[in-house]
């Protein structure tokens, strides 16, 4: 192999806000608050779920695993990017960018999965109550969760072989803040229609298939909510979904942006924005959004705050 192939690259270059360093010194600052409350949440989200056994229940179960994605997920991009945007070094190694690409992408197509999985689930304890516990029965809601992980580092390993295939021609400087598909693909030196669109193809897969199940599951919810005739059961099961819609919004919608914009539309500037928004933003407000409405998460909070009281 020669260096067309990309084997003498001993890294990359990740240009991000380089370009604006007043706005890399309020990032940083910015990043570093949000990575710090994603870190809070999330994992109180996961201590929560194990410690409570009101809360050891199939969406809690799907909560946590979402909570312990978005973990991994912030911390796959964003404690290099603050060293980035403190220094002058930008470099990454090209081991290190293959693996932060398959991480990131995986847990990202994980995620897309998951928010699926989640909505059936959101959709059996509303339309299907009665039988709900043998619907979401333990082995199945590990089954679905596994699958959501499998499924998404699948496509992460095909990715990630695929795009690190295509020539480069000694081009190393990524325009983005971490490796990601779109960026690295605009560093080859040769066409990369097919890359493109095979690229597009399996989005629209991993985004819209989700996406069309969880239409149907809240098609179905809204039909058996307005039937509720409890103004106060209507409000608690609006509050549990609606906080679920929420996020889907929050990340399909950019995720969409970033994945099924056509090449030639797509602004770069605008790119590094939209990926700050799922990589950061909406990892850091899922908690947030999750339990701020949820009476029984709040009570879980206040059970194990009254404990360690009791224990000091």
């Amino acid at each position: 192999m020669d260096q067309k192939n990309g084997s003498f690259f001993t890294g990359f270059i990740l240009l991000g806000f380089s370009d604006r360093p007043q706005l890399e010194r309020v990032l940083f600052v910015v990043l570093l608050i949000f990575y710090l409350l994603t870190l809070l949440g999330n994992t109180s989200i996961i201590a929560l779920s194990r410690l409570d056994p009101h809360l050891q229940t199939p969406m809690y179960f799907f909560l946590s695993n979402l909570s312990f994605l978005d973990l991994c997920y912030t911390t796959s991009t964003v404690p290099q990017l603050l060293v980035h945007l403190r220094g002058a070094d930008k470099s990454i190694s090209f081991g290190a960018c293959v693996a932060q690409l398959f991480i990131a992408l995986g847990l990202g197509c994980t995620e897309c999965i998951l928010l699926g999985v989640m909505a059936f689930d959101r959709y059996a304890a509303v339309c299907r109550p009665l039988h709900y516990a043998v619907i979401m029965h333990p082995r199945l809601c590990a089954l679905m969760a596994s699958a959501s992980w499998f499924i998404g580092f699948a496509n992460a390993s095909l990715q990630t072989v695929l795009t690190f295939l295509v020539p480069l021609c000694g081009r190393n400087k990524i325009d983005h803040f971490f490796c990601e598909v779109p960026p690295l693909l605009k560093l080859a030196c040769v066409d990369t229609t097919v890359n493109e669109s095979e690229l597009f193809f399996v989005s629209v897969i991993i985004l819209l298939i989700p996406v069309a199940l969880i239409t149907f599951s809240y098609g179905r919810i809204v039909r058996a909510v307005l039937r509720i005739k409890s103004a106060a059961g209507q409000r608690k099961v609006f509050g549990t979904c609606g906080s679920h819609l929420t996020v889907v919004s929050l990340f399909y919608g950019t995720a969409i942006y970033a994945y099924l914009q056509p090449s030639n539309n797509y602004s770069q500037d605008l790119g590094k924005f939209i990926s700050l928004f799922y990589t950061i933003v909406t990892p850091m407000v899922n908690p947030f959004i999750y339990t701020l409405r949820n009476k029984d998460v709040m009570g879980a909070v206040r059970k194990v705050l009254c404990r360690a009281a009791t224990g000091l």
